[in-house]
């Protein structure tokens, strides 16, 4: 069998979880710390907040950032849910722009059209998503945004150690931060670095920071700076409405040894991608697909076919198991219910009708490549 994605656990990782449970602390430990600091590290970031998962991640960033009843946002329909969620999590109204058709990210133009169809200052923020692991070139999504007086929290859960290159020729890593007011990411097991279930938020302003700590764990304290009054060294205060999204200390020990080699994962996976590349260019079947880009994190490759359907099945019958990403959010009966209609959006609807995620994982052998790459030009051949 040979599913679209999978964890990749050694005997490092395992050592690394071993020691944690023997150790005086599961949660709340010197652990968590660690995994903060060594992320940060990576993406190049000042803070890194890690939390129980990436909806958790989403959810307090936006809560950080003011989301309320008042508040309008926009994103992406080729996203996973919980990318929409976070702002009625808030009580604040989401709002999706159209995909671009070759990257499938969201379309900076239609995100302008949409803005301009409303008041001036209807919107409060943009949460673009790297989808499929493809960075999105924040560059031009802060100059929009500062235009029209936006935040912007990225959703990098694809896409730890993707990049883009900016004006300046300069590699700008996923989720540091310096043209979104915070990023987020994923440590779910298909991911490119797994704790079984985890997130992080990244940014680099200490008030946000501050803020995010005390929103984590029930907005509570017991830093003596903060504290109203002091009872004495058991004392804490619960300062805000906050939430218990606090990630274990043995979670944290598998995603700081994962780390570790989260460099030769991703180049493994840029392996992949360049064999499916190679396979698939000009193959006029395949209708589009993912391709080649620099910095793409490739936690999906993606190609669009007539008969995905029938693809689909093929391949399930030569026990290769591929995903569909996403169903467009805006056509969930939950969103519907909000107002949203399929055809809204014709671009993501056009995408999802073709698409289809190929497995993608470090551990994917070459004869496995092989055999989906056959396999596919089997159906067609049939």
């Amino acid at each position: 069998m040979i599913p679209y994605g999978k964890q990749y656990i050694n005997n490092e990782d395992l050592k690394a979880v071993t020691d944690a449970l023997q150790s005086d602390f599961l949660t709340q430990g010197p652990r968590i710390a660690e995994f903060e600091q060594k992320f940060s590290e990576y993406i190049d970031v000042k803070h890194s907040l890690a939390v129980s998962n990436g909806t958790a991640a989403l959810h307090l960033a936006a809560l950080a950032l003011g989301v309320n009843e008042k508040s309008n946002v926009i994103t992406t329909p080729i996203t996973f849910a919980a990318s929409a969620n976070c702002i009625r999590y808030c009580g604040g109204n989401v709002y999706f722009a159209d995909i671009d058709e070759e990257s499938y990210l969201l379309d900076l133009n239609k995100v302008e059209d949409l803005i301009k169809s409303k008041p001036a200052g209807f919107f409060s923020g943009i949460i673009p998503v790297d989808f499929a692991g493809r960075a999105v070139n924040l560059e031009k999504f802060r100059t929009l945004a500062d235009k029209y007086n936006l935040w912007i929290i990225e959703d990098a859960c694809h896409a730890p150690g993707g990049y883009f290159v900016d004006s300046k020729g300069q590699k700008q890593f996923c989720g540091n931060s310096q043209f979104a007011e915070a990023a987020i990411f994923s440590f779910h097991p298909v991911k490119h670095i797994a704790c079984g279930e985890g997130g992080m938020i990244s940014c680099n302003d200490d008030d946000l920071y501050n803020k995010l700590l005390l929103l984590r764990t029930h907005g509570i304290t017991k830093d003596s700076n903060l504290l109203k009054e002091n009872h004495g060294g058991w004392y804490y205060e619960m300062q805000e409405l906050g939430y218990n999204y606090r990630l274990t200390d043995f979670q944290a020990a598998l995603g700081t040894s994962q780390l570790k080699r989260a460099d030769a994962g991703l180049e493994k996976r840029r392996e992949i991608a360049r064999k499916y590349n190679e396979a698939f260019t000009g193959n006029e079947r395949i209708l589009g697909h993912s391709g080649v880009v620099e910095g793409h994190a490739y936690h999906l490759y993606i190609i669009e076919v007539a008969d995905r359907l029938g693809l689909y099945n093929y391949l399930r019958s030569k026990n290769i198991f591929t995903q569909v990403h996403y169903i467009p959010v805006h056509t969930m009966p939950y969103y519907q219910g909000l107002g949203w209609k399929k055809g809204d959006f014709p671009a993501a609807e056009l995408y999802y009708e073709r698409c289809l995620s190929l497995p993608m994982f470090p551990t994917l052998e070459n004869e496995e490549i092989e055999y989906v790459v056959s396999s596919i030009n089997e159906f067609f051949a049939k």
